[in-house]
C-alpha cells in the first residue's frame, strides 16, 4: 500500500503550522537546533526569512526528508 504525500502531510505533521519556526522543524527531523541553524545557513534547507527569524514551509520539510531518506539509502 501506498501513502500519498497529502495523507503523510496531514497525518505526520497535523500537530504543526503549514509554516515552522527553527524549534518546530529541529523537533519534527529529531536534530537541535543549532544543527537546524547549520541546515539552513549552509543552503540545504529551503527557508523563508521573517525579520530576524527563519521558518521553514512543512512542504519544504517533507521535500528534504525525502531527499536525505533516499541519500542515506
Amino acid at each position: 500500500m501506498e501513502i500519498k504525500a497529502n495523507d503523510v502531510y496531514r497525518i505526520v505533521f497535523k500537530a504543526y503550522p503549514d509554516v515552522l519556526n527553527v524549534k518546530q522543524a529541529s523537533e519534527i527531523l529529531g536534530i537541535s537546533t543549532k544543527t537546524m541553524y547549520k541546515l539552513i545557513k549552509s543552503g540545504d534547507l529551503s527557508h523563508i526569512k521573517v525579520g530576524r527569524e527563519f521558518r521553514i514551509p512543512k512542504v519544504v520539510l517533507m521535500k528534504y526528508i525525502k531527499v536525505f531518506g533516499a541519500a542515506t539509502v
